[in-house]
């Protein structure tokens, strides 16, 4: 049998068969955890020496709030984050993890301090770096998951596919028929939502899904620059353009510029996100409003209040079509 103090959780959760987020909810009191596992579980818990403890009743006062990237609509997120945790007398630490070795870093100073949870934003894990905070009993919630989310974990997003749904079908009731989209990177969850609501729409209508008029971008301006402008070169080029992002159609917006087309006499674009800068461009974004910061106030309350009973599958709050001045009727239907 192995000594207490060097039992781990990989150990208990291989002895109870169950898994290792599992083991820790038992620890840490958690009461989503079945009668019959979390009697297996506290035996071999027992049998190893390492009997569960109460739940603390301490915080930290601390939420750790992860990213890969700062843009606009990450502002969003620390925004609603902050209100939510100054209501809850708590603090947010916010962090920018880009690479796998900045994620390393960040969890050896995390070992060395005290949070009452991690919000991981758009960011993966590795394995390891998940069973580290599970030894650490830090609970985790995660806000538009960059992945398929693990069903053990809290995550929080916004109805991806009924927003580019929306955003397609508007253009299609203003009677475009040559709608591009330009998405965000192809294996993150939002980004395929987003495309497979354009494609819906434009099946729904009966119109064809053209190739040519699908792009993939990161979010950012300068992807969405170069596609939109490989767009509107086509022999056959989109009236109507869908970007992922609004701070991708900023970069549609430049692309129509360059070509010397007009808003929205020569070109409708629609956004995702509706960050405040949206109602501020020339002319005022028409854009799927993501209720950003609703996401990150809910997922603060989740970790402050320790009741992740109710957060065991995907929430998805709603988006709104928010119509403003850059969509209107092609100059030529069809």
């Amino acid at each position: 049998m192995s000594e207490p103090s060097r039992v781990t959780l990989g150990e208990i959760a291989a002895a109870a068969n169950v898994s290792i987020p599992t083991v820790s909810k038992v620890i840490n009191g958690r009461a989503d955890v079945a009668a019959t596992t979390r009697s297996r579980v506290e035996s071999v818990l027992s049998q190893y020496g390492y009997l569960p403890r109460k739940p603390s009743t301490r915080r930290a006062g601390m939420i750790d709030l992860l990213f890969t990237d700062l843009s606009p609509w990450s502002v969003e997120i620390i925004r609603g984050a902050e209100e939510a945790a100054l209501a809850m007398k708590s603090r947010i630490a916010v962090s920018v993890i880009p690479d796998e070795d900045a994620a390393d870093r960040w969890m050896r100073s995390l070992g060395r301090g005290r949070t009452d949870g991690v919000i991981l934003v758009l960011t993966e894990l590795s394995e390891r770096q998940r069973k580290r905070l599970d030894e650490l009993h830090t609970p985790i919630v995660i806000v538009d998951p960059a992945g398929q989310p693990d069903p053990q974990v809290p995550s929080i997003g916004a109805a991806n596919w009924a927003g580019g749904l929306a955003a397609t079908e508007h253009l299609l009731q203003l009677g475009h028929r040559r709608i591009g989209t330009i998405t965000g990177r192809p294996r993150v969850l939002c980004s395929q939502a987003r495309l497979d609501g354009y494609r819906a729409a434009l099946e729904r209508a009966g119109t064809p899904v053209d190739p040519a008029l699908i792009a993939y971008g990161d979010f950012r301006y300068e992807s969405a620059l170069t596609a939109a402008q490989a767009m509107l070169d086509l022999a056959d080029p989109p009236t109507a353009i869908f970007a992922a992002s609004d701070v991708q159609a900023m970069g549609v917006y430049e692309a129509a510029r360059q070509h010397g087309l007009r808003l929205p006499d020569d070109l409708s674009v629609v956004g995702f996100d509706d960050v405040p800068m949206a109602r501020w461009m020339a002319p005022p974004l028409t854009t799927l409003r993501q209720p950003l910061a609703e996401m990150a106030a809910l997922a603060v309350r989740t970790l402050v209040a320790g009741d992740s009973a109710d957060f065991n599958h995907r929430v998805e709050l709603s988006t709104n079509l928010i119509v403003r001045a850059s969509t209107a009727p092609p100059r030529v239907a069809g």
